[in-house]
């Protein structure tokens, strides 16, 4: 969802107009502020919470993240706020609604992956998503603050674990980019950079 090594701003961390200090990509549209300060970075639980980033990340896939995030509340409404079991019961007409929505990315095989991955993950144990994606988590002691955004990797050896294991359990559309953008979203890995406000906070 936040694979900022896509963004075209790449730099050390750069003054807003409030003058403190943000990753250049946190300034680059007015939408980007809110979610750079207040939610890229910061930890994400719950199963639900976990399945939306999930499934976010997967529509942005070849895009940019901005698209997304611009029709966040058009995919929640679309997909009942993403609750697992909600969504898992959804039907054929659903799907046809959804390839009809304007609100969202009408993308055939990631609708089918979302649907396909709710109906998965509505049989695993409570918790048991949060504790999985989690597991991957590295150690932050072993990972310096990038001092700029080209120092933030694409891929890592744990992205890549983590979407072997979930394609190993049956989900789809979760590569190894994909997974590591959720890790950054999700608060697994801190990849503010140094400087920026935003860094160190959970």
């Amino acid at each position: 969802m936040s694979d900022v090594s896509t963004e075209p701003a790449v730099g050390l961390a750069v003054a807003g107009p409030d003058g403190r200090l943000r990753c250049p990509w946190g300034l680059s549209t007015e939408d980007y502020v809110a979610y750079h300060d207040e939610e890229w970075g910061r930890p994400v639980h719950g199963d639900d919470a976990l399945f939306e980033r999930l499934c976010l990340e997967a529509f942005q896939s070849g895009l940019s993240w901005i698209t997304i995030l611009r029709r966040r509340e058009g995919f929640r409404k679309a997909f009942s706020g993403f609750r697992i079991a909600d969504v898992a019961r959804f039907t054929d007409a659903d799907r046809e609604r959804l390839l009809a929505d304007e609100g969202i990315i009408r993308n055939r095989a990631k609708i089918d992956a979302t649907l396909a991955n709710a109906k998965l993950l509505a049989g695993w144990d409570p918790g048991e998503l949060d504790a999985l994606i989690w597991s991957y988590a590295p150690d932050p002691a072993t990972r310096p603050a990038p001092l700029t955004i080209g120092d933030v990797p694409a891929v890592t050896d744990e992205s890549t674990a983590l979407s072997k294991d979930l394609k190993k359990r049956g989900l789809r559309f979760i590569g190894p980019t994909t997974a590591y953008a959720l890790m950054q979203a999700c608060g697994l890995v801190d990849d503010h950079v140094t400087g920026c406000i935003a860094r160190g906070r959970a």
